[in-house]
């Protein structure tokens, strides 16, 4: 799986054609899950393995990080609470969210990235796999915000730069500032 230039979605328009690409030529299973990512900033790799008493009448989701191996405590949306009762509704406690239609294991990242893949085909986008949804939590995040200090915490990085660029938001800056830019 190689991870090409993955950006993060900036409008809320593009946003909508993405849910409603994943909606239509994919599955509901797969929009939910880009929504529930969107919506809480967590990596693919950390949502994936979660079943419905992790996210049933909860405020927050808690987990172990794959990648850093701490544990953290995810705030869910109230805005979220909604989508996740809707989706989870008819599936038990012990239920994944996300399960694979082979066996009792949720769906692997690969899977997770080319449903993601096949519906920015649709909407005309290269430039979407599974660190999308974190992006795009980050960078809305960010606009509505202005904290980098935050999102630094909430994703772990080590620095603020490190989450700028992560986020796309330093591109944008520095685009922003060149665009009437003459001599």
């Amino acid at each position: 799986m190689n991870e090409k230039n993955v950006q993060p979605l900036r409008t809320i328009e593009e946003i909508e054609d993405m849910k409603q690409a994943l909606r239509r030529f994919c599955s509901e299973r797969d929009r939910f899950l880009f929504v529930f990512g969107i919506n809480t900033g967590l990596r693919v790799s950390d949502i994936l393995p979660l079943k419905v008493i992790n996210v049933k009448d909860k405020s927050h989701v808690i987990i172990k990080e794959k990648k850093t191996k701490k544990i953290k405590r995810f705030l869910i949306p109230s805005s979220l609470q909604n989508e996740i009762n809707a989706y989870i509704k008819g599936m038990n406690d012990e239920d994944l969210l996300f399960p694979s239609r082979k066996g009792d294991k949720p769906i692997s990242t690969t899977q997770a990235y080319r449903a993601f893949v096949k519906a920015a085909e649709m909407i005309d986008k290269d430039d979407v796999g599974t660190h999308t949804m974190r992006k795009t939590f980050g960078y809305h995040y960010y606009r509505r915000t202005k904290d980098i200090a935050f999102l630094q915490e909430i994703f772990n990085h080590s620095a603020p730069s490190i989450t700028k660029r992560y986020i796309g938001i330093t591109q944008d800056e520095i685009d922003l500032t060149l665009k009437d830019f003459s001599l």
